[in-house]
This record gives structure tokens, C-alpha cells and sequence, in this order.
């Protein structure tokens, strides 16, 4: 099957363990880049899909969190190159990955040579935050030739019919961005999510994941009454960051 129906497969099955599915997201060589594929190793048993994420020097959908991550990575030199390297040497970690990259690294490395770099060390898919639909065919059908996907991502402020649009678009999963802003905030989960995520739900033929602004295991349970996965980010590199292990805090937060 295409690899990008490995991420619904995933998701689907954590559904049907009665608990939503667990993104976690990672800077790729944040905090240690030599620590990258044990901790990438360790977060793959408890998450049911890993994001990980291409250092980038303007990360402008990210909080004050993730910019430090990445700049970090970058002085460390980290670079895609380097990430596809180190996920040929993790091998199969029996969970499937989504690289979140900004269009820039992207475009610099080259469509068929990223799709086809991709395919063979594990990832499924793409998320672009800074690539519109309207644009992004190119990098979409490159992807697809090799069987992977391009993830759309849609917010509160997507209109009715851009939503059904870019979630018959999506492969994989929709991400679902809870607020209109940045990675990482600390004001809580809207009020009205869950008109929000059902409306997302009832639109996407394929499951939904809800990221930004989801730190806890209440986070979490709210947000798979409505969606199907929950994506967790900066909390995740706070605890990173902190030197602590990865996997407590994840399987509080409703892990496999």
C-alpha cells in the first residue's frame, strides 16, 4: 500500500483501542544531535506516529519553543541531509514518520531526490506550512509517484468550502491547527473546539489530528472526543530540553 495509508492505518487502530492516536513531534537533533536516533527510537514506542521536524531559520509558525530548538539544531548542523542519514541508520522503527519542514530545505534538495530519500528511510508523508494548496502540486505529485503524501493543514478560520477542499486533498491525516497562531502558546485549548474539530471530522474522509496548544493528558482526551489524533509539540521539546525522559511524559499523555 502507499506508504501515506501507513499514517491512517496507524491512527485507526489506536481508535480502535478506544483512545486517540499520539503524535508527538521532534526537533530532528534537539537537544544532542548524536542523541537523535535513541531518542527518536525511544518516542517511537510510545507515539503512534512521529513529526519530526526540519530545523529552520524562520520558523514562522512555530512558538518561542521550537524557534530555540531549531536554531540550536542548525548551529549543530543539522540539515535534511543529515536527518535522512541518521533515520537510514534508526532502520525500521515499526512506526511511521512525517517529516514538518518549511518549503525552502525542500526545494533546495529537490523533489524526486527528497520523495525518493524519504521513501526509503521510513517517512510517509510531508507537512509544509509555509507551501498554499495552491501551489503546492509540484512537491505533491513527486510525492505521490513514490507513494507518499503531502498533509494539508486547515484552521478555525478556513472557510466551508476550503475545508472540504483541502481535506480531500490531504493523504494521511488533516492536520487541524486548534488556534489561529503559533506553536506553543500557554492560553489553553479554545471554547469552541469541538464545533471546530466535528465540523473538520465531518469534512475529511480520512482521519483528523489536532495540533497546537495541547500540553497534557486532559489536552489530549479532549481533543480525541472530536478528532482522531492529537499532536503534541512544544511540551514535548520543554521535556527534552529538560534532559527527562521522553517516554513517561508521553504515556501520561495516553501513549501505546
Amino acid at each position: 500500500m502507499p506508504a501515506h495509508e501507513r499514517l491512517t492505518a496507524a491512527i485507526t487502530a489506536a481508535n480502535k483501542h478506544n483512545r486517540p492516536a499520539l503524535v508527538p513531534f521532534i526537533t530532528a537533533g534537539y537537544p544532542e544531535p548524536g542523541e537523535f536516533v535513541n531518542t527518536l527510537r525511544e518516542i517511537a514506542q510510545v507515539g503512534d506516529v512521529v513529526e519530526v521536524g526540519v530545523p529552520f531559520s524562520d520558523p514562522m509558525a512555530d512558538g518561542m519553543t521550537i524557534q530555540r530548538s531549531s536554531f540550536a539544531a542548525l548551529q549543530n548542523g543539522v540539515s535534511l541531509k543529515w536527518i535522512f542519514s541518521e533515520l537510514e541508520m534508526a532502520g525500521d522503527l515499526h512506526t511511521p514518520l512525517v517529516i514538518m519542514s518549511y518549503l525552502n530545505p525542500l526545494l533546495a534538495f529537490g523533489y524526486e531526490t527528497l520523495a525518493r530519500r524519504a521513501r526509503a528511510t521510513g517517512v510517509c508523508a510531508f507537512i509544509v506550512p509555509d507551501l498554499p494548496f495552491e501551489e503546492c502540486d509540484e512537491l505533491r505529485i513527486a510525492l505521490e509517484a513514490e507513494g507518499l503524501g503531502l498533509i494539508q493543514l486547515v484552521t478555525p478560520a478556513t472557510p466551508k468550502e476550503r475545508l472540504k477542499m483541502l481535506c480531500e486533498a490531504s493523504r494521511g491525516f488533516v492536520y487541524a491547527v486548534t488556534v489561529t497562531g503559533i506553536t506553543g502558546g500557554d492560553t489553553g485549548l479554545p471554547n469552541d473546539l469541538a464545533d471546530y474539530l466535528d465540523a473538520v471530522s465531518s469534512a475529511s474522509p480520512i482521519p483528523v489530528c489536532a495540533g497546537f496548544g495541547i500540553r497534557d493528558a486532559a489536552d489530549v482526551a479532549n481533543v480525541g472526543e472530536h478528532a482522531a489524533g492529537a499532536i503534541v509539540g512544544s511540551a514535548l521539546v520543554e521535556v527534552l530540553e529538560s534532559g527527562e525522559d521522553p517516554r513517561p511524559f508521553l504515556q501520561a499523555l495516553g501513549g501505546k
